[in-house]
């Protein structure tokens, strides 16, 4: 099979590399809300799109206007390259994958992209990478890059620079070591819960540094609008920022290569995250219930990192040979696996289960994750489909309910 891996450095740069990295990124940035304000404007007149390559042409004439010369400092790839990411933005949003384009804001998600590999060098034995028109960059050596390098991208967080090399190799078809199946539940007091009877308990990186973005937060309230304070307040967030998603990215990182290292089949919830995290606010003429609770269930939610556990649960098991199966999450906490019963009042607390028609008892998490697992050995023995997360070749599986979907009493079931 062919593997295609990116491997992300933090970038030792000097005073002329870091000035020149930032002035790519806002040329970069400049140029796809150049032409997304075109886009826009010929779609408000329901005019056709402009193609990749007449925004090429556009490109080549502001590189030569007088007014936007700037633009051919930079190297011409990497501006390429975000007009090729605006028009497959396009493409997402006509075909209903995505939602309209937004313009982008500096000091976010500030990156560009060398996507000719014949431009880059790639020295090992000295850790250093060439790009054009910044020259050698030393690099934190971590791990030996396998493959043949296809492109890197440039991206600053936390006022540190990162290169993430993207290779391409021919690897073995993969047989997993393993047999067993595993079934997942995820939750916010306990992150993960296994059908083996394990709970895995949450970073919480989020609520860990509550206290001190909030204080950096008010300090920058108090600071006069891009002034030095401001600007070394908002550098101090940044920094925090960085430093929760590199403790949610380590934790979910060593978690699922733990699972997918000792399991060759994953069960777990298809959950719709972004609709749980909506918020309870509702409307001036129509208010929401318990707003304040909501929203800190949300952001202990979003904490948590569901989506991209699963996204990395998928290439990892597509990796070793394994397979990632998704079910339906409706009443897995609710039913017994003893009877079959399926009844609201079989979760009393947040951590019990109490069947209310044959008494079994057991820990609610695991208790759904003991569902998740028999739900989706169904699925794997009669097949089906549901909404992938993203295109890895990972199994993904709808779900053979195994119980009725709403609340049966237990003298309907015997």
């Amino acid at each position: 099979m062919q593997r295609r891996q990116a491997y992300k450095f933090r970038l030792q740069p000097d005073g002329r590399q870091k000035r020149q990295m930032r002035r790519f990124a806002g040329s970069c940035r400049f140029v796809y809300n150049k032409a997304l304000a075109l886009q826009r404007e010929r779609y408000a007149h329901r005019e056709k799109k402009f193609s990749y390559v007449d925004l090429c042409k556009l490109l080549t004439g502001w590189r030569h206007s007088q007014e936007t010369s700037w633009l051919a400092d930079s190297p011409i790839h990497p501006l390429q390259q975000k007009l090729k990411d605006l028009d497959r933005a396009y493409v997402n949003f006509f075909a209903k994958r995505s939602s309209f384009p937004c313009f982008k804001k500096k000091g976010r998600n500030d990156s560009f992209r060398y996507p000719a590999p014949k431009e880059i060098k790639l020295d090992q034995d000295n850790a250093r990478v060439f790009l054009p028109k910044l020259g050698w960059l030393r690099y934190r050596k971590s791990r030996e890059i396998l493959g043949d390098v296809k492109n890197v991208t440039v991206s600053q967080a936390g006022g540190k620079f990162f290169a993430s090399i993207q290779t391409e190799r021919e690897v073995p078809d993969p047989v997993h070591p393993a047999s067993s199946l595993v079934g997942v539940d995820l939750g916010v007091a306990n992150f993960a819960a296994l059908s083996t009877g394990e709970r895995i308990v949450p970073v919480n990186a989020l609520k860990r540094h509550t206290r001190r973005l909030a204080h950096h937060q008010r300090a920058l309230s108090r600071k006069r609008k891009f002034s030095s304070n401001w600007k070394k307040e908002k550098s101090n967030i940044s920094k925090i920022h960085a430093r929760i998603g590199n403790i949610r990215h380590d934790y979910l990182h060593k978690l699922s290569t733990s699972l997918s290292q000792n399991h060759a089949g994953i069960v777990i919830e298809d959950l719709q995250v972004s609709n749980m995290s909506k918020s309870a606010a509702g409307t001036v003429d129509h208010p929401g219930n318990h707003v304040r609770a909501k929203s800190g269930l949300n952001r202990s939610i979003l904490d948590q990192g569901w989506s991209e556990f699963r996204r990395q649960l998928e290439y990892k098991q597509t990796w070793r040979g394994g397979i990632v199966v998704a079910v339906d999450p409706r009443n897995t906490s609710r039913t017994c696996p003893a009877c079959g019963c399926v009844d609201k009042a079989n979760r009393p607390t947040q951590s019990r289960f109490e069947c209310v028609g044959c008494g079994h008892q057991a820990n609610a998490d695991v208790n759904a994750a003991v569902n998740i697992l028999a739900a989706g050995h169904a699925v794997i023995a009669c097949g089906g489909g549901v909404r992938p997360l993203s295109h890895q070749p990972a199994v993904v599986a709808a779900p053979v309910k195994q119980e009725p979907t709403e609340a049966t009493s237990c003298s309907e079931l015997h």
